[in-house]
């Protein structure tokens, strides 16, 4: 088996990362997560809610990366639906928390984007403001676009210190952002940290206590945004590379 290198450390494979794939959201394309992973030097491999049972187990893989989506069950955090919450999808929050609490459990590193964002801080036992008022700069204008809720643009404060500001260089980004619910500065769950933020929104989130967990709010995989976060796929797919090489050396 021909070695590989992996942003100047040499593996014998890609490490595989599982991408979760649900319905079909608008202006969301599965796709945009696989290229980046690929570009980062991950397999992304994807796991479909469609093909998920109770119990199943998922195939072997160093990673997982959590993608954009519909509205959490509130019930998961304790609240009744609020009148602009969305459908939720009890079935999906069941799938994507099974393979979170086995990746967490496992210290297997984890990417949560936007619908992710949202479900790892109520997977540690935080909640959601289920409604944002103001479109902007969380989602687009409704405008030229007619109905369709296309992505906000705006920038994102980074905490000093923090993974995200270290990887990435600066103190602000610029991100694209496309949701109506949110994690606030008041919801955060315990053994979380915030690592960026838009006024009260909280942005990003990092599980300091675990080998590789961040999560964002933004849609970094997103061709328009794809650069500038290209750090953040890298870190994540040399952690994931680590993880593989640990467990490759166990089973020998």
């Amino acid at each position: 088996m021909t070695n590989e290198r992996l942003h100047g450390h040499t593996t014998q494979v890609r490490p595989t990362v599982l991408v979760t794939r649900a319905e079909d959201i608008p202006y969301e394309r599965w796709e945009d997560y696989a290229d980046r992973l690929v570009e980062a030097g991950a397999r992304p491999l994807e796991i479909r809610l469609e093909s998920w049972s109770v119990g199943a187990s998922a195939p072997p893989h160093a990673g997982l990366v959590l993608t954009g989506g519909a509205d959490i069950d509130p019930a998961r955090y304790g609240e009744a639906p609020a009148e602009r919450a969305g459908t939720p999808d009890p079935r999906r929050d069941a799938f994507e928390l099974t393979l979170l609490q086995d990746a967490l459990e496992r210290d297997i590193p984890v990417l949560a984007i936007c619908r992710g964002h949202q479900l790892l801080n109520v997977a540690y036992g935080g909640s959601l403001l289920q409604h944002l008022e103001d479109r902007e700069p969380h989602r687009a204008r409704r405008g030229a676009d007619g109905e369709t809720i296309d992505s906000g643009w705006h920038d994102v404060d980074l905490v000093a210190g923090s993974r995200l500001a270290r990887l990435l260089g600066r103190e602000r980004v610029r991100t694209n952002s496309r949701h109506h619910q949110a994690v606030t500065l008041d919801r955060v769950a315990p053994g979380l940290t915030v690592a960026g933020t838009t006024a009260e929104v909280v942005e990003a989130l990092e599980d300091p206590a675990k080998t590789w967990v961040q999560s964002v709010q933004w849609h970094p995989e997103r061709p328009e945004n794809a650069a500038p976060f290209r750090p953040l796929f890298e870190d994540f797919a040399l952690a994931c590379a680590e993880v593989a090489s640990r467990v490759r050396g166990e089973t020998r």
